[in-house]
């Protein structure tokens, strides 16, 4: 039977171990991002919960220089690429009428991020997809996030997203963001997307002030 001291031991070594790994694991996402996704859509759409899901605890916040809009930046790896991931001010449109619409189009034209996730309510898909249109037009990567599926289902809707995907020419993912189911999907699609559009090498060790100046918008 092990005594007290030494049960003591293998505790304070444990903690020890997990302390030494979480502050390796912090370090990592200090590193300079590889690539960078934009999270757009309306307002109540569980585009904040998608970020969440994607970012977890490494989130800053910041207001948007010159306004008291606020910014969220999240970072999180993906097949060993470490993603900035950006959860833009509420918009429903890239022709600005508010404040956060301006800021949310300034940030995207700006930053040109590697790829764009609109989140939409699976519900009102005829009132939002306009946005879509614009983003595609506008030369973003983009992903279609369907969120709400499951009260699209409850109201009697049939989305087929293989047909949607079709028509936009641009990956559409189902998401239910309150459970996470389709969460994991969309990470994959993320990935996938942004090593399909973008031939730029990855930009390690690249600033995003240098980056303005010499990348090329994503078709």
């Amino acid at each position: 039977m092990d005594k007290p001291e030494e049960v003591r031991r293998r505790r304070s070594i444990g903690a020890y171990i997990a302390e030494w790994w979480n502050r390796l694991r912090r370090r990592s996402y200090e590193l300079e991002p590889q690539r960078q996704v934009a999270i757009v859509g309306s307002p109540n759409v569980g585009k904040s919960l998608i970020f969440n899901r994607l970012t977890g605890i490494y989130v800053t916040v910041s207001n948007y220089p010159g306004t008291t809009v606020e910014i969220f930046r999240g970072r999180t790896y993906i097949d060993g690429v470490l993603y900035e991931i950006v959860d833009t001010p509420g918009m429903y449109s890239l022709l600005p009428s508010s404040d956060e619409e301006r800021v949310a189009r300034k940030l995207l034209m700006e930053e040109r991020p590697d790829l764009v996730v609109h989140v939409v309510d699976a519900k009102n898909l005829e009132r939002i997809l306009p946005l879509t249109l614009q983003l595609i037009e506008s030369g973003f990567t983009v992903v279609l996030a369907l969120n709400m599926m499951d009260e699209a289902k409850k109201v009697g809707l049939r989305i087929n997203t293989e047909i949607l995907s079709e028509i936009l020419c641009v990956p559409v993912v189902p998401v239910v963001a309150t459970t996470g189911q389709g969460i994991a999907e969309l990470r994959r699609v993320i990935h996938e997307t942004v090593r399909a559009s973008n031939t730029n090498q990855i930009r390690c060790g690249v600033r995003k002030s240098d980056q303005s100046h010499s990348r090329t918008p994503a078709r």
